[in-house]
């Protein structure tokens, strides 16, 4: 399986990326999986539904099934930030892709999503720089990038140039799990 990291501040257009990377990838007949950061409290289940009534009871993971489609909740006691190769284990390992967004600060290669400054938008510091994990930088203003670089550019509205940019360089995003054996 292949791993990248999407990191850019909120904003950037990440998501909008990734969203579109996916649907490439899965048009293709490639097998997609994402793995998204969140950074404050998030619930994926309704207030009123059974599993909502399972967690609320005490249960500490709940899970549920259909012909088409699972799910898993599990509560921490207490906060814990999970590292990314342990959610990268929770995956199944013959996916294709993994795309990562939110880990910026991961050890795992990644594409930054850099956003000049313009009326709508307040600039961020650039990750490329200081970040050797950094293998492509997509952004809408190539020649507003803050430092020099000799990283390949595109254009983050060119998700199809990505795509192949990913697929040409595919060796660079073959994961090793942490232990050094390979996943699964």
């Amino acid at each position: 399986m292949n791993v990248v990291g999407f990191a850019g501040y909120s904003g950037a257009g990440k998501t909008t990326l990734i969203e579109a990377v996916i649907a490439l990838l899965a048009g293709s007949g490639e097998r997609v999986g994402v793995i998204k950061h969140a950074h404050h409290r998030f619930d994926i289940d309704h207030e009123g539904k059974d599993s909502w009534r399972h967690r609320k009871a005490g249960a500490t993971e709940v899970l549920v099934a259909s012909d088409v489609r699972l799910a898993l909740m599990r509560e921490f006691p207490a906060p814990q930030e999970l590292s990314v190769h342990a959610l990268i284990a929770e995956l199944d390992p013959s996916l294709d892709w993994i795309l990562v967004e939110g880990f910026r600060g991961s050890d795992l290669p990644k594409i930054e999503i850099w956003r000049a400054p313009s009326p709508d938008f307040t600039g961020h510091p650039a990750r490329y720089p200081d970040d050797p994990q950094v293998q492509l930088i997509c952004t809408d203003r190539p020649s507003a990038l803050p430092a020099a670089t000799t990283l390949p550019v595109l254009d983050w509205a060119s998700p199809g140039a990505v795509v192949d940019w990913l697929r040409q360089h595919a060796e660079r995003f073959r994961y090793t799990s942490r232990s050094g054996l390979p996943p699964g």
